[in-house]
């Protein structure tokens, strides 16, 4: 996973995007938005597991209590 400030992701978006690297998009250190690429030769697919991610992400936060921002602090924490 890769941490890029959101100046430089604005800049090179499309030379990001391309390498298939999930990105972790920053403003001054802290996470503002991620990035996750998904195989585009299938897109009803891509669009299936990105859903499961968003309902898998909505639990985690229902079960823990946590809000978004501590989730992402969470997982970019051990860069």
């Amino acid at each position: 996973m890769k941490h890029v400030g959101v100046r430089e992701f604005k800049d090179k978006a499309t030379a990001m995007m391309s390498s298939g690297e999930t990105l972790v998009i920053e403003r001054h250190g802290k996470p503002i938005g991620f990035f996750v690429p998904v195989d585009a030769t299938d897109r009803k697919r891509g669009r299936a597991a990105l859903g499961r991610l968003g309902r898998a992400v909505d639990s985690a936060l229902e079960q823990t209590g946590l809000h978004v921002d501590r989730l992402a602090e969470e997982l970019t924490e051990h860069r």
